[in-house]
């Protein structure tokens, strides 16, 4: 397994899945360079604490991933003066609020019809799958944004887990990071103290109950197989990275050489 650089990570109260993705290596022996790129869950919890650290980094640009209905159900990221807020929701708050909905609100038997039989992770890798194929003028508006004047830069959306990971395994894409570094760094929301905190309604026992659980991980989970599935289809629809990063995203050998100055030690 490669090794990277670990970081010093801050306890944030009411900021979850935090961290710098500064130390990860590149194929030619480069390192993404410390304190310009960040990924994290929402804001819309921070204390004043973790207000006070965040506008330490020095930040530039905020990208939110989330959509309308996360914000109404978590609330607008805390404002944090001097730093550019970009709001670029990665999906469809129409298919996202129902479905989140039966997760907070659905009894058992809805969910087993739902989820059970590999129907969570398949809904995961096909979410993962078409974030990449129909999402690239989000991904090259980060990108282009990145290459201009966007850093340091923290990315999140609900989570930290998939919106932002899979936007953070772009971004390392182009930079050159070797893959098993970016699965690495994707599977550290696995990490107890990062999880997104899972909500349901109802009695307690009945509503967390062991098989509600195991049903609701997939969703929960950070799994190689999602990033892997999004690495498939950029090689199945483009027919590699330098392709995809060209011509889907608009990423000119220019620009990719700018975004290395600018984020690579």
């Amino acid at each position: 397994m490669t090794q990277h650089v670990p970081s010093i990570e801050p306890e944030l109260a009411g900021v979850r899945n935090f961290r710098d993705v500064g130390g990860l290596p590149t194929v030619d022996g480069r390192r993404v360079r410390q304190g310009v790129l960040f990924r994290s869950g929402h804001l819309a919890h921070a204390t004043q604490e973790d207000a006070t650290f965040l506008s330490s980094l020095g930040l530039h640009t905020i990208f939110d991933f989330r959509n309308a209905a996360d914000k109404r159900l978590e609330g607008p990221d805390v404002a944090l003066p001097g730093v550019r807020n970009i709001n670029l929701p990665l999906s469809d708050p129409a298919d996202g609020a129902e479905f989140w909905k039966m997760v907070r609100d659905g009894d058992l038997e809805q969910l087993r019809a739902v989820l059970a039989d590999g129907k969570a992770a398949g809904r995961m890798i096909a979410s993962y799958r078409t974030m990449v194929t129909e999402r690239t003028t989000e991904h090259a508006r980060v990108l282009h944004a990145l290459a201009e004047d966007s850093v340091p830069v923290l990315m999140h959306c609900a989570a930290g887990k998939d919106r932002a990971g899979l936007s953070i395994a772009v971004t390392l894409l182009a930079l050159g990071v070797e893959r098993e570094a970016i699965v690495a760094d994707y599977l550290e929301s696995n990490a107890k103290h990062r999880r997104y905190k899972v909500h349901r309604n109802g009695a307690q026992a009945e509503a967390y109950s062991p098989e509600v659980m195991e049903l609701l991980s997939p969703l929960f989970d950070a799994r190689a197989e999602y990033l892997t599935a999004a690495f498939e289809t950029v090689e199945q629809t483009w027919g590699g990275v330098d392709t995809y990063l060209e011509r889907g995203l608009g990423v000119t050998p220019v620009l990719r050489e700018r975004l290395r100055e600018r984020l690579l030690d």
